[in-house]
């Protein structure tokens, strides 16, 4: 197996523990660990290498990335409004999945619709 194989794997286990750690002491360092971000230098750096640093494509990329947010600031705003309802955890996370599909097909369409690649 390659290190871009593994490293994510490993990273997110690390997170996981992190956050199960730091989430008696303190939420909000726990929801920090939770967010930060780790799949995204990951990504970013699987794009640098396949397109041997070529800045076009990984400034295309990182682009994506950033339109990218909409959809998951959505999810996470669903996901607040739901448990302040009063939502079990599963309809919860469900319900918040739902409106961050749907932000991500707005999302497709309008790229296409602008042409941007």
């Amino acid at each position: 197996m390659k290190t871009q194989d593994i490293l994510p794997v490993v990273l997110s286990i690390m997170v996981i523990i992190l956050v199960a750690v730091l989430e008696k002491q303190s939420k909000l360092f726990a929801a920090l660990a939770a967010t930060m971000p780790l799949a995204t230098p990951l990504a970013l750096w699987i794009v640098y290498s396949s397109n041997a640093g070529d800045k076009a494509a990984v400034s295309q990329f990182s682009l994506s990335l950033l339109l990218g947010i909409v959809p998951t600031a959505a999810f996470l705003v669903t996901v607040w409004l739901a448990a302040r309802s009063g939502m079990k955890l599963a309809p919860m996370i469900l319900t918040g999945y739902g409106v961050w599909a749907v932000g991500a097909i707005i999302l497709y369409f309008l790229r296409n619709a602008f042409g941007i690649r």
